[in-house]
């Protein structure tokens, strides 16, 4: 754990911890080459040690660092210093989503749905630049005071996926794709499956697959059906459970094809909660397109076809497998396991050789009855092939088939065609990408490949236009045979969201969160006004009331209070030597305000200003105060009695350690009174005041000398910044100066 105030990468000073995680701690930083507080990451210990590791994690994180979204925590700085790998992040006061979510219990649909396309719209951003998330929880989700949903920890979970780290792992395999924990490929599809189990969360309150272990967790994720939210949350509207189960698709084939698909969904169900749009993409060729079940009634889970659930892992084998990064099970019980492996396998092989033995002589038998027929069969059909050539040869050179030659050429080419449909049918039709055309041109294509082109219906889109073709079913890429029928839906163009009412006047987190819950991204710019209090809408573009787009930003103006008036400044003019009145005089004209200070000088005429503080020619502005010293007459000292007058030896004050460099004020206190040894400027060693002697109370030996320095603001010399004892008093007649 680092201490407040060290710095590190020369630039981030440690203010205080502010959290842990699993590899991680994190610290509030001031950044003071830029003079922003900012988050800063920095590795634990156990993780540093690791070199690949460590360049994974940074190649990542740097990788992050390019992404800029408002739903993304933004990463600015990946760095090493002294052994420490430490990542410098956007600082986001706020809490989780975890937090947030047991601190409710549960969300309501339109807090939900708002939180799922803000972190929807971050991921879309990251997957568009081939940056895939792969720890999507609501730990890593953070909603800041003013509204904002952001996604942190780009890259971070990446770099962890990529090795065998077994850190703050139970709180990620509640939310990990079946790929994922059977140690598979992840992509943009896993994202969307952790965020469908957030959503889960969000809307119930209770993650959908829990355990005592991770291994267990993982195995339910693999095997178990996934419990409707509906039973959780009866009143859940029936589009928004669709939107779930669709993106928590075991096959990552059923889920969204991409973020962006979601996003229009997640938006319409604002719109028609209880709408029957979400559509599941079909695994076989010639499955329909249908809606999302809500959980199918056998099999291993609604959601996994037949070969899907032979790729399952076992829950053995999953054991095993997880034992070797988490290490929750024994090293005696994987010694058992692999005894068993090993004493079946070889049981098998013994079964298999004895087996291939037998078949070995049967097979022998059969391929030569077979040769024989085959070579008999071939015989025929040579003989019968060249008598066919000979006759077609003899007729031609005749002149038979001259009449014919349409015939003979249509004959040609459906023997060619013929040739072509047997190929096609054994190695398949490649289906070309469809999308992004209209009906009719799709139909052109399809028509070139063999294809056919049947449209199963209508989906909004922000992506592809109104008439445009935005989803098929097999996709790009699949070989299908022949003739085969290829289902498409056609772009009906995205919603039109009307710009609400009561933003102008609101404050800026009240307007974002009633954009955000419209699926509207909201973006502000700032405006001095006289009017409208601080933090306030000033105006709207689109104003309110305006159709736009679904996913359009709408501009918010945004009060930052009255603008401060500009301040001038002068440099202050000359004014020692004139008398106080005209000093006063010009300053006045200035508008400079002043103090007067009176010094007892012998060698100016009385009322003449001296000097000023601060000095002619520093810049001032208009309304500042400055104190102007004005000579005085020294007041007469009585010696007509010398005989009753005291004196003391003095060589001099020096300077006290509390003095700031003001006029000083100097008093001998007596019993008898107190008399005034000197006032004006600095009087102290090497400077201009040096007392040898001073003047005390007849009669009276002893006194105390104060000095005191002037304090500007009470415009007196109040300030006590040294006391001095004095003893020793002698008759003026004995002073010796």
């Amino acid at each position: 754990m680092l201490k407040e105030g060290i710095i590190i990468g020369e630039r981030y000073e440690i203010i205080s911890r502010v959290g842990a995680g699993g590899m991680a701690d994190v610290y509030k930083a001031m950044d003071h080459k830029l003079n922003r507080l900012v988050a800063v990451k920095v590795l634990k210990a156990e993780f540093r040690g690791d070199g690949s590791f460590v360049a994974k994690f940074r190649k990542e994180a740097q990788a992050a660092a390019g992404l800029t979204h408002p739903n993304i925590v933004n990463v600015y700085d990946v760095g090493e210093d002294r052994g420490l790998y430490y990542i410098v992040m956007e600082l986001v006061e706020g809490i989780t989503l975890k937090n947030y979510i047991d601190k409710k219990g549960k969300l309501s649909v339109k807090e939900a749905t708002s939180i799922a396309i803000q972190v929807s719209l971050g991921l879309e951003c990251a997957h568009n630049q081939g940056i895939v998330h792969r720890d999507v929880k609501p730990q890593n989700i953070i909603i800041s005071v003013d509204g904002k949903v952001k996604l942190s920890d780009f890259g971070i979970a990446k770099a962890i996926n990529s090795n065998t780290i077994t850190a703050n792992v139970m709180g990620s395999v509640h939310f990990s794709s079946p790929e994922q924990v059977r140690g598979g490929f992840a992509d943009a599809k896993s994202d969307i499956y952790s965020l469908g189990i957030t959503m889960y969360e969000m809307v119930t309150g209770r993650v959908p697959f829990d355990g005592d272990t991770t291994v267990a967790i993982a195995i339910k994720h693999l095997q178990e059906e996934i419990i409707p939210p509906s039973r959780y949350t009866p009143d859940l509207p029936y589009s928004l459970e669709q939107i779930i189960l669709k993106c928590t698709q075991k096959n990552p084939e059923r889920r969204y094809a991409s973020i962006g698909l979601l996003i229009d969904d997640l938006k319409r169900s604002l719109i028609d909660p209880q709408g029957n749009f979400v559509q599941m993409t079909p695994l076989g060729t010639n499955s329909q397109v249908l809606p999302v079940a809500g959980v199918a009634k056998s099999g291993v889970t609604g959601n996994t076809t037949q070969a899907e659930t032979k790729r399952v892992p076992s829950s053995q084998s999953v054991s095993q497998q997880t034992q070797k990064t988490q290490r929750y099970i024994p090293e005696e019980d994987d010694d058992d396991i692999d005894d068993d492996y090993e004493e079946r396998r070889q049981r098998r092989a013994a079964r298999n050789a004895k087996s291939k033995k037998s078949r070995s002589s049967k097979d022998s038998d059969a391929i030569s009855s077979k040769l024989e027929k085959a070579i008999t069969i071939g015989g025929f059909l040579i003989g019968a092939i060249i008598i066919i050539i000979l006759i077609v040869v003899i007729g031609m050179m005749a002149g038979l088939f001259n009449n014919n030659s349409d015939t003979t050429k249509h004959t040609s080419e459906t023997s060619q065609t013929s040739d072509t449909s047997e190929i096609s049918s054994v190695d398949g039709v490649v289906v070309p990408d469809f999308r992004n055309r209209t009906l009719e041109e799709a139909q052109t294509l399809a028509g070139q490949y063999g294809l056919k082109i049947q449209q199963t219906g209508t989906q909004e889109s922000t992506v592809y236009e109104e008439g445009k073709i935005c989803a098929q079913n097999p996709d790009s890429g699949t070989k299908v045979d022949p003739e085969a029928t290829i289902e498409v839906v056609v772009s009906s163009g995205s919603s039109k969201i009307t710009v609400p009412s009561g933003l102008v006047n609101a404050t800026q987190a009240e307007a974002e969160t009633a954009l955000g819950q419209l699926g509207l991204t909201a973006t502000v710019e700032l405006q001095s006004s006289d009017t409208v209090e601080t933090g306030r809408v000033i105006s709207v573009d689109p104003a309110e009331g305006t159709e736009v787009q679904a996913g359009s930003s709408v501009k918010l103006i945004v009060s930052k209070g009255k603008e401060a008036p500009a301040v001038t400044t002068f440099p202050l003019p000359e004014v020692a030597g004139y008398d106080q009145a005209s000093a006063s005089a010009i300053l006045d004209s200035y508008g400079v305000l002043y103090t007067v200070v009176e010094v007892e000088n012998s060698d100016t005429a009385e009322g003449i200003v001296l000097y000023t503080d601060p000095a002619s020619g520093t810049e001032v502005q208009e309304g500042q105060t400055i104190t102007m010293y004005v000579s005085v007459a020294p007041e007469e000292t009585d010696t007509t009695d010398t005989d009753d007058d005291y004196w003391v030896y003095y060589n001099g004050f020096e300077q006290p350690a509390d003095y700031d460099g003001g006029d000083v004020r100097i008093e001998l206190v007596q019993q008898g009174g107190t008399s005034l040894v000197y006032t004006g400027p600095n009087p102290f060693e090497p400077y201009n005041y040096y007392p040898s002697a001073i003047e005390g109370i007849a009669g009276e030996s002893t006194g105390t000398v104060n000095i005191y320095e002037y304090n500007p603001d009470t415009g007196a010399y109040d300030n006590l910044i040294g006391s001095i004892e004095l003893d020793g008093f002698i008759d003026p007649a004995d002073y010796p100066g």
